[in-house]
């Protein structure tokens, strides 16, 4: 299909799910599907809820939110589900307070486009009275007298008032027979203002309030004779076209205090006044964010006592795990200019361990630092630690990830990098340089973080040093699983005749030998085990061993973090020297070219470098083994 065919095929889908009836036509509709009724929070709640919950994280934030899993869960669970309870939530304003750069923005946007597709489906459809610019819920049309009577026949409880244009037009235009008023299903969009509202303050001194809650229309008030006539009014302010849905309000915090009185009604009694008319009913949801410095100084002023108490806070913490900010570089990498540059493997971990290290807090704990705790909070393997430790440490500090480097600053690093190279080709030292000169730069820095940056800065390039070095190394390792695997058979061979006190024939002689001690202790002792503790570690494995035998499945060293990272660094041990020769040589003979050309290929077809940056990997270790 073309893209014009496929402009087509939405139109005709739209079509398709396009109604108008009666208000009669309506009811019977609603007795089939009750939820057509939801208010604006339920709607939202249902949204999220539909999109469906994996492991505790909620689908409809993944794919463009990251490592934000907590905050998305406390989000949820202690406003959106309440509120569409009609719990006391509901009439607070949601104020998503956090650094710049960690997602509130992006979570206000992804409600407002999924409100919008939302709507669009069966689960989401709404119904508004027809020719509103408020798109008002047709159940207002029903008098207060009877509404008792309306909620034991259809289970709904309705809130609000009719406004005053289709109080008008229901007396003027259908001669108060409310069945015959027209309904129409709407649908949510920000562009054509219908169901979600924007607004942004701007100069106190030349904005008018009418930017939230409608103007009078002046070029008609000879024609209607009456500025309290309601065909004479606009209702098409942020408050009004917002009714239904959702209206974010930008800057909140900075805005001119009139402004911020209307919601004081709004959220609390669910109305707002505009012009000469009685109080208008809106059934919105309000959204703000804020940095902290801003909302402290807001509730310093205690002229915003009120407003404040109809606030429920959700903090937003920058990310504080080494993997989702790999995620966020790559998505902010894959939706620019710069998408088609390659990035070496490791270079947006490089350069997420840098920005998580800055964004953690020291613990009061002596035997963990900042390293161990970038590692423990992202799940990797800490010795003498569990994700037990990972959850105390968290408590720690309740207001860990509100300050440190955020996303942007890194992103613009990275395209520093690209154009001071010149090339198609970025790795994770240039990213580490770009990183470290742009800190004289930043506006927020001050002498004492940057040298603190500095360290940071180093820290990842050990981390980095370490796993170029491995990378190398397995590289170089020929038919690697293969000698990984024969490597942990010998291991395990002697360690089954070491714990059940037997002895091994020897595969040549076919001879009875004792267990090779020194082979066991080499592995062994790659990862610390000493000599008091070999005995437990060896027995540890046989249990394990006996386990699997049990379940009729072989035992993978892969399996145990351990015993997979003792071999590993037996094998390298065993090829540094090899590494080291080959990688250094300024003039390598033909045997070491043939070496490096396979260690090259295999590097570009089982690690993801391309030609230049394997190269440059090659040359980066030879020279950290030469040192």
């Amino acid at each position: 299909m073309t893209i014009l065919d496929k402009i087509q095929s939405c139109r005709a889908e739209e079509e398709k799910l396009r109604w108008e009836g009666t208000f009669r036509e309506y009811l019977d509709l609603l007795k089939k599907h009750p939820h057509i009724a939801m208010p604006a929070h339920a709607r939202i709640h249902e949204m999220i809820r539909s999109a469906g919950v994996e492991k505790d994280q909620y689908s409809f934030f993944s794919g463009e939110l990251f490592g934000l899993d907590e905050a998305i869960k406390r989000l949820v669970e202690e406003y959106f589900h309440p509120a569409a309870k009609k719990l006391d939530v509901r009439k607070r304003i949601l104020l998503l307070m956090g650094p710049v750069g960690g997602g509130k923005s992006t979570i206000v946007s992804m409600l407002k486009r999924g409100l919008e597709q939302f709507t669009r489906t069966d689960a989401g459809a709404v119904y508004a009275i027809k020719h509103c610019q408020m798109a008002e819920d047709p159940l207002h049309l029903i008098p207060r007298e009877l509404r008792d009577e309306f909620f034991d026949e259809y289970g709904i409880r309705i809130e609000g008032s009719l406004s005053p244009l289709n109080s008008f037009r229901l007396e003027h235009e259908f001669g108060g027979r409310i069945e015959d008023v027209p309904v129409e299903r709407i649908f949510f969009s920000e562009d054509r203002r219908r169901g979600i509202g924007t607004f942004s303050p701007s100069d106190p001194k030349s904005q008018d309030i009418a930017d939230l809650t409608g103007s009078i229309d002046f070029s008609t008030i000879a024609e209607f004779g009456s500025e309290s006539d309601p065909r004479a009014y606009r209702f098409d302010g942020e408050l009004n076209i917002a009714n239904r849905g959702l209206m974010e309000f930008q800057e909140m915090l900075k805005c001119d205090e009139k402004f911020l009185w209307h919601l004081l009604s709004l959220t609390q009694e669910g109305n707002f006044k505009a012009g000469r008319f009685a109080l208008i009913s809106a059934d919105e949801m309000i959204i703000a964010h804020t940095n902290e410095t801003e909302y402290r100084s807001f509730i310093a002023d205690k002229k915003n006592e009120a407003l404040h108490s109809r606030m429920i806070v959700m903090p937003v913490p920058y990310n504080l795990k080494v993997s989702e900010e790999e995620k966020i570089y790559e998505k902010m990498v894959h939706e620019s200019e710069a998408a088609d540059v390659h990035f070496a493997p490791h270079t947006f971990r490089t350069a997420a361990m840098f920005t998580i290290l800055t964004r953690l807090k020291e613990s009061s704990r002596s035997n963990i630092d900042l390293v161990m705790k970038m590692k423990l909070y992202d799940g990797a393997a800490v010795e003498g630690l569990t994700g037990l430790d990972a959850a105390e440490l968290r408590k720690e500090h309740l207001d860990e990830g509100m300050d440190g480097i955020d996303p942007r600053y890194v992103m613009n690093r990275i395209s520093a990098a690209i154009i001071k190279k010149g090339t198609n080709s970025i790795n994770a030292l240039d990213v580490l340089r770009s990183l470290k000169d742009g800190l004289d730069s930043h506006p927020s820095i001050s002498q004492e973080i940057r040298a603190k940056y500095l360290q940071f800065i180093s820290e990842a390039r050990k981390q980095y040093d370490e796993t170029a070095k491995k990378e190398v190394q397995r590289a170089f390792v020929y038919s690697y699983e293969e000698s990984a695997r024969a490597m942990m058979d010998n291991y395990l061979d002697n360690v089954e005749a070491y714990c059940n006190k037997t002895k091994l024939n020897d595969p040549l002689t076919g001879e009875e030998m004792n267990p090779d001690e020194r082979l066991m202790r080499s592995i062994e002792e790659q990862i610390g085990i000493s000599e008091n503790a070999k005995k437990s570690f060896r027995e540890e494995m046989l249990i394990r061993i006996s386990a699997y035998a049990r379940k009729g499945k072989k035992f993978d060293y892969r399996e145990h973090d351990r015993l997979r990272e003792a071999i590993q660094k037996k094998l390298f041990s065993d090829l540094k020297d090899v590494v080291k020769i080959t990688t250094s040589s300024v003039a390598p003979d033909e045997q070491q070219l043939k070496k490096m050309n396979e260690v090259t290929a295999r590097l570009i077809d089982e690690c993801g470098y391309n030609s230049v940056s394997a190269n440059e990997l090659l040359r980066y270790v030879g020279g950290l083994l030469n040192r």
